[in-house]
């Protein structure tokens, strides 16, 4: 199946070069890669051009459109009407990404059922501190390294960065109670599945577009997968000036909607930029 990795950005050049490695590293390559960036200055674009030229082992394209606030979710569907792959594993581009992580969403991911995971978290300082070096010898997702740098703090957050053989975490995963809710920096869907609900509605800014997908995606029969404890991500630190807390509680509201009424299409989506 051809796959490609979407990821988002804003603004974050060194955790974007950092996410961009993890890709490269992958022991199952993507057929591509797609930045859907929001709005980035030019320090941005060197970044993804100096990965292009000279590290990435697979195409990559640059999705950009102009900087008028908060629009991942209208980002995210220009990138994904412009895509070509039949499968899309969406990350953010302020995480790292355990080398293993594309072949496992692959292993799980089919028409019908999107997977998604979960982060483990590094604080500032911790995030200040890592080096290509870290990542290119997997240390930053060494349980050692990580416990070190005070990213794991419970049991949960230990189980993410997959302590035991696949086929165990594979089994935690399937039995865990957690909701199967999309996490829009960690998960793969089909792109058929995408285009029947009509992608992110783009209505919604931070704080619901990702479960407002799940949600709609449950809707139309396309049920969630966990590889919470079976494909580490890594998410380094940065501000959230973007935040709204009204905002997020007013979503939040929506998102109960749509699982009421079992809406399934976007109101403002996808079908914008799809060609006819």
């Amino acid at each position: 199946m051809q796959c490609e990795v979407i990821l988002s950005t804003y603004n974050n050049p060194r955790s974007l070069e950092l996410c961009l490695l993890s890709v490269a590293l992958q022991r199952r390559v993507p057929d591509g890669i797609c930045i859907a960036d929001d709005g980035s200055g030019p320090e941005t674009e060197r970044v993804i051009r100096r990965f292009a030229d000279e590290v990435s082992p697979c195409p990559v394209r640059h999705v950009w459109h102009e900087d008028t606030g908060f629009e991942k979710g209208k980002i995210l569907n220009k990138a994904i009407a412009s895509s070509a792959a039949e499968v899309i594993v969406f990350i953010d581009g302020d995480v790292m990404i355990h080398p293993d992580f594309v072949q496992r969403h692959l292993d799980l991911t089919r028409p019908g059922l999107f997977s998604t995971g979960s982060l483990i978290r590094l604080d500032a300082q911790a995030t200040a501190s890592v080096t290509e070096d870290d990542l290119r010898s997997g240390a930053v997702f060494d349980r050692g390294w990580l416990s070190r740098a005070g990213a794991i703090t419970s049991l949960s957050t230990w189980l993410k960065t997959r302590p035991g053989p696949v086929p165990l975490m594979d089994l935690l995963e399937r039995i865990s109670p957690v909701r199967r809710a999309l996490c829009g920096a960690n998960a793969s869907v089909w792109r058929s599945d995408l285009i029947a609900v009509n992608g992110y509605e783009e209505s919604i800014a931070y704080g619901g577009q990702d479960k407002h997908l799940g949600v709609r995606l449950n809707n139309a029969g396309v049920r969630g997968r966990h590889l919470r404890y079976s494909a580490p991500l890594v998410h380094l630190d940065h501000p959230r000036a973007y935040a709204d807390p009204e905002k997020m509680r007013r979503h939040r509201a929506l998102i109960e909607e749509i699982r009421k009424s079992g809406t399934v299409r976007a109101t403002k989506g996808l079908d914008q930029y799809l060609e006819d």
